[in-house]
Protein backbone atom coordinates (compact mmCIF):
# COMPACT_ATOMS: atom_id res chain seq x y z
CA UNK A 1 0.00 0.00 0.00
CA UNK A 2 1.06 3.58 -0.52
CA UNK A 3 0.65 4.44 3.16
CA UNK A 4 3.78 3.93 5.24
CA UNK A 5 2.32 4.87 8.63
CA UNK A 6 -1.09 5.01 10.34
CA UNK A 7 -3.22 7.88 9.03
CA UNK A 8 -6.80 8.83 9.84
CA UNK A 9 -9.19 6.64 7.87
CA UNK A 10 -6.55 4.13 6.86
CA UNK A 11 -5.66 0.70 8.21
CA UNK A 12 -3.49 1.06 11.28
CA UNK A 13 -3.38 -2.38 12.91
CA UNK A 14 -4.37 -6.00 12.47
CA UNK A 15 -4.95 -8.60 15.14
CA UNK A 16 -5.74 -12.28 15.21
CA UNK A 17 -8.36 -13.81 17.48
CA UNK A 18 -7.35 -17.45 17.88
CA UNK A 19 -8.43 -20.57 19.71
CA UNK A 20 -4.82 -21.54 20.51
CA UNK A 21 -2.57 -18.61 21.30
CA UNK A 22 0.61 -20.62 21.85
CA UNK A 23 0.18 -22.51 18.57
CA UNK A 24 -0.46 -19.23 16.73
CA UNK A 25 2.72 -17.75 18.17
CA UNK A 26 4.72 -20.70 16.85
CA UNK A 27 3.07 -20.67 13.42
CA UNK A 28 3.50 -16.96 12.67
CA UNK A 29 7.02 -16.91 14.07
CA UNK A 30 7.84 -19.64 11.55
CA UNK A 31 6.15 -17.89 8.62
CA UNK A 32 7.06 -14.25 9.31
CA UNK A 33 9.86 -14.32 11.87
CA UNK A 34 7.81 -12.43 14.44
CA UNK A 35 8.87 -11.97 18.04
CA UNK A 36 5.66 -12.22 20.14
CA UNK A 37 5.42 -10.60 23.56
CA UNK A 38 2.40 -11.34 25.76
CA UNK A 39 1.23 -8.61 28.15
CA UNK A 40 1.65 -10.19 31.63
CA UNK A 41 -1.14 -8.16 33.23
CA UNK A 42 -4.19 -10.27 34.04
CA UNK A 43 -6.52 -7.54 32.81
CA UNK A 44 -4.81 -7.67 29.38
CA UNK A 45 -6.32 -11.11 28.84
CA UNK A 46 -3.32 -12.63 27.06
CA UNK A 47 -3.00 -9.84 24.47
CA UNK A 48 0.19 -10.51 22.55
CA UNK A 49 2.02 -8.02 20.34
CA UNK A 50 4.20 -9.35 17.52
CA UNK A 51 7.39 -7.43 16.75
CA UNK A 52 9.93 -7.25 13.98
CA UNK A 53 12.98 -5.60 15.42
CA UNK A 54 11.67 -2.80 17.62
CA UNK A 55 8.49 -2.30 15.59
CA UNK A 56 5.10 -3.59 16.71
CA UNK A 57 3.50 -5.08 13.59
CA UNK A 58 0.41 -7.10 14.64
CA UNK A 59 -1.34 -8.71 17.59
CA UNK A 60 -2.44 -12.20 18.57
CA UNK A 61 -5.21 -12.66 21.12
CA UNK A 62 -7.29 -15.42 22.70
CA UNK A 63 -10.97 -15.54 21.80
CA UNK A 64 -12.75 -13.29 24.27
CA UNK A 65 -16.33 -14.39 23.51
CA UNK A 66 -17.86 -17.77 22.68
CA UNK A 67 -19.34 -16.41 19.46
CA UNK A 68 -16.06 -14.83 18.29
CA UNK A 69 -14.70 -16.60 15.20
CA UNK A 70 -11.06 -17.48 14.67
CA UNK A 71 -10.08 -14.72 12.27
CA UNK A 72 -7.79 -11.83 11.46
CA UNK A 73 -9.34 -8.41 12.08
CA UNK A 74 -8.37 -5.06 10.56
CA UNK A 75 -8.46 -1.78 12.50
CA UNK A 76 -8.92 1.63 10.88
CA UNK A 77 -7.67 4.82 12.51
CA UNK A 78 -10.20 7.46 13.55
CA UNK A 79 -9.82 10.78 15.31
CA UNK A 80 -12.75 10.13 17.65
CA UNK A 81 -14.13 6.63 18.18
CA UNK A 82 -17.42 7.88 19.63
CA UNK A 83 -18.08 10.09 16.61
CA UNK A 84 -17.04 7.26 14.30
CA UNK A 85 -19.55 4.77 15.70
CA UNK A 86 -22.31 7.32 15.18
CA UNK A 87 -21.25 7.57 11.54
CA UNK A 88 -21.22 3.79 11.26
CA UNK A 89 -24.80 3.59 12.54
CA UNK A 90 -25.97 6.45 10.34
CA UNK A 91 -24.50 4.72 7.27
CA UNK A 92 -26.28 1.44 8.03
CA UNK A 93 -23.62 -0.45 9.94
CA UNK A 94 -23.84 -2.11 13.35
CA UNK A 95 -21.67 -1.51 16.40
CA UNK A 96 -20.86 -4.81 18.11
CA UNK A 97 -18.61 -3.58 20.92
CA UNK A 98 -17.59 -0.28 22.46
CA UNK A 99 -16.33 2.32 22.18
CA UNK A 100 -14.18 1.39 25.15
CA UNK A 101 -10.84 2.52 26.55
CA UNK A 102 -7.85 0.19 26.29
CA UNK A 103 -5.67 1.21 29.22
CA UNK A 104 -3.98 4.48 28.22
CA UNK A 105 -3.13 3.38 24.67
CA UNK A 106 -6.35 4.19 22.82
CA UNK A 107 -10.10 3.85 22.39
CA UNK A 108 -11.58 0.95 20.49
CA UNK A 109 -14.79 -0.30 18.87
CA UNK A 110 -15.89 -3.26 16.75
CA UNK A 111 -18.47 -2.84 13.99
CA UNK A 112 -19.88 -4.47 10.87
CA UNK A 113 -20.62 -2.83 7.56
CA UNK A 114 -24.11 -3.25 6.02
CA UNK A 115 -22.89 -6.26 4.01
CA UNK A 116 -21.77 -8.11 7.15
CA UNK A 117 -17.98 -7.62 7.19
CA UNK A 118 -16.49 -6.99 10.64
CA UNK A 119 -13.90 -4.26 11.16
CA UNK A 120 -12.45 -2.29 14.06
CA UNK A 121 -12.04 1.39 14.88
CA UNK A 122 -8.99 2.69 16.70
CA UNK A 123 -8.53 6.12 18.28
CA UNK A 124 -4.91 6.48 19.30
CA UNK A 125 -3.66 7.88 22.56
CA UNK A 126 -0.19 6.53 23.23
CA UNK A 127 -0.30 3.83 20.53
CA UNK A 128 -0.98 4.87 16.91
CA UNK A 129 -0.78 1.37 15.41
CA UNK A 130 1.78 -0.64 13.49
CA UNK A 131 5.27 0.79 13.50
CA UNK A 132 6.13 -0.64 10.09
CA UNK A 133 4.21 -1.29 6.89
CA UNK A 134 5.04 -2.91 3.53
CA UNK A 135 8.26 -4.56 4.73
CA UNK A 136 8.62 -8.36 4.84
CA UNK A 137 6.52 -9.72 7.71
CA UNK A 138 4.33 -6.63 8.01
CA UNK A 139 0.90 -5.51 6.87
CA UNK A 140 0.88 -4.15 3.34
CA UNK A 141 -2.66 -4.43 1.94
CA UNK A 142 -6.23 -5.02 3.17
CA UNK A 143 -8.98 -6.50 1.05
CA UNK A 144 -12.73 -6.47 1.56
CA UNK A 145 -14.57 -9.60 0.44
CA UNK A 146 -18.26 -8.80 -0.06
CA UNK A 147 -21.30 -9.88 -2.06
CA UNK A 148 -22.72 -6.34 -2.19
CA UNK A 149 -20.02 -4.02 -3.59
CA UNK A 150 -22.23 -0.97 -4.24
CA UNK A 151 -23.54 -1.01 -0.69
CA UNK A 152 -20.02 -1.44 0.66
CA UNK A 153 -18.67 1.43 -1.43
CA UNK A 154 -21.43 3.77 -0.26
CA UNK A 155 -20.79 2.82 3.37
CA UNK A 156 -17.01 3.15 3.51
CA UNK A 157 -16.81 6.33 1.49
CA UNK A 158 -19.33 7.91 3.86
CA UNK A 159 -17.74 6.67 7.09
CA UNK A 160 -14.05 7.15 6.21
CA UNK A 161 -14.07 9.39 3.15
CA UNK A 162 -12.06 6.91 1.10
CA UNK A 163 -11.16 7.54 -2.50
CA UNK A 164 -12.23 4.83 -4.94
CA UNK A 165 -10.11 3.69 -7.88
CA UNK A 166 -12.34 1.28 -9.79
CA UNK A 167 -11.67 -0.77 -12.90
CA UNK A 168 -13.51 -3.64 -14.53
CA UNK A 169 -11.28 -6.10 -12.70
CA UNK A 170 -10.75 -4.60 -9.27
CA UNK A 171 -11.71 -1.72 -6.98
CA UNK A 172 -9.03 -0.07 -4.83
CA UNK A 173 -9.55 1.99 -1.69
CA UNK A 174 -7.38 4.98 -0.84
CA UNK A 175 -6.84 8.05 1.29
CA UNK A 176 -6.83 10.97 -1.15
CA UNK A 177 -5.67 8.60 -3.87
CA UNK A 178 -3.01 6.79 -1.83
CA UNK A 179 -4.33 3.25 -2.22
CA UNK A 180 -4.10 0.88 0.73
CA UNK A 181 -6.56 -1.89 -0.13
CA UNK A 182 -9.17 -3.27 -2.43
CA UNK A 183 -12.50 -5.01 -2.81
CA UNK A 184 -13.30 -8.44 -4.21
CA UNK A 185 -16.85 -9.38 -5.14
CA UNK A 186 -17.69 -12.78 -3.68
CA UNK A 187 -19.11 -14.88 -6.51
CA UNK A 188 -20.19 -18.52 -6.75
CA UNK A 189 -16.62 -19.68 -6.09
CA UNK A 190 -17.10 -18.63 -2.47
CA UNK A 191 -19.11 -21.15 -0.42
CA UNK A 192 -22.33 -19.57 0.90
CA UNK A 193 -21.27 -20.19 4.48
CA UNK A 194 -18.22 -17.90 4.08
CA UNK A 195 -19.30 -14.47 5.36
CA UNK A 196 -18.12 -11.11 4.02
CA UNK A 197 -14.84 -10.23 5.68
CA UNK A 198 -11.67 -8.16 5.63
CA UNK A 199 -8.51 -10.04 4.63
CA UNK A 200 -5.08 -8.67 5.60
CA UNK A 201 -2.11 -9.24 3.30
CA UNK A 202 1.42 -9.38 4.68
CA UNK A 203 4.52 -8.63 2.63
CA UNK A 204 7.07 -11.44 2.21
CA UNK A 205 10.39 -11.77 0.44
CA UNK A 206 9.24 -14.86 -1.48
CA UNK A 207 5.58 -15.85 -1.83
CA UNK A 208 6.33 -19.44 -2.79
CA UNK A 209 8.60 -19.97 0.20
CA UNK A 210 6.07 -18.33 2.56
CA UNK A 211 3.32 -20.64 1.27
CA UNK A 212 5.58 -23.67 1.70
CA UNK A 213 6.57 -22.55 5.22
CA UNK A 214 2.90 -22.12 6.15
CA UNK A 215 2.01 -25.57 4.86
CA UNK A 216 5.00 -27.10 6.62
CA UNK A 217 3.92 -25.50 9.90
CA UNK A 218 0.44 -27.04 9.68
CA UNK A 219 -1.36 -24.37 7.67
CA UNK A 220 -3.26 -24.68 4.40
CA UNK A 221 -2.66 -23.04 1.04
CA UNK A 222 -6.09 -21.84 -0.11
CA UNK A 223 -4.83 -20.03 -3.21
CA UNK A 224 -1.54 -21.22 -4.61
CA UNK A 225 1.10 -18.58 -5.36
CA UNK A 226 -0.20 -16.64 -8.34
CA UNK A 227 1.13 -13.70 -10.32
CA UNK A 228 -1.70 -11.18 -10.76
CA UNK A 229 -1.76 -9.49 -14.21
CA UNK A 230 -0.25 -6.00 -13.75
CA UNK A 231 -0.04 -6.75 -10.04
CA UNK A 232 1.96 -8.60 -7.40
CA UNK A 233 2.54 -12.28 -6.80
CA UNK A 234 0.16 -13.38 -4.06
CA UNK A 235 -1.14 -16.38 -2.14
CA UNK A 236 -3.97 -16.88 0.34
CA UNK A 237 -3.25 -19.07 3.35
CA UNK A 238 -5.03 -20.44 6.41
CA UNK A 239 -3.35 -21.03 9.74
CA UNK A 240 -3.82 -24.30 11.70
CA UNK A 241 -6.66 -22.81 13.77
CA UNK A 242 -8.56 -21.62 10.67
CA UNK A 243 -7.72 -17.91 10.25
CA UNK A 244 -7.21 -16.76 6.66
CA UNK A 245 -4.61 -14.23 5.52
CA UNK A 246 -2.80 -13.27 2.36
CA UNK A 247 0.84 -12.78 1.43
CA UNK A 248 2.33 -10.81 -1.45
CA UNK A 249 5.77 -10.07 -2.79
CA UNK A 250 7.33 -7.16 -0.89
CA UNK A 251 8.00 -4.12 -3.03
CA UNK A 252 5.02 -4.71 -5.33
CA UNK A 253 2.26 -3.12 -3.21
CA UNK A 254 -0.41 -1.11 -5.01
Amino acid sequence: MKLDRPVTGGPCWTELGTSDLDAAKRFYTTVFGWRPETDPRQEAGGYTVAHLGDAAVAALTPLYQETQPVAWNVSFAVEDADDAVQLVRAAGGLVLLGPMDVFDVGRFAVATDPTGAVFQLWQERTFPGAGLFNAPGTLGWVELMTREPKQAEAFYTRVFGWSVNASERYTQWGIEGDDFGGMVVMDDKFPPEVPPHWLPYFAVEDVDIAAADAAGAGGTVLMVPTSVPDGPRIAVLRDPQGAMFGVYLAGTEG
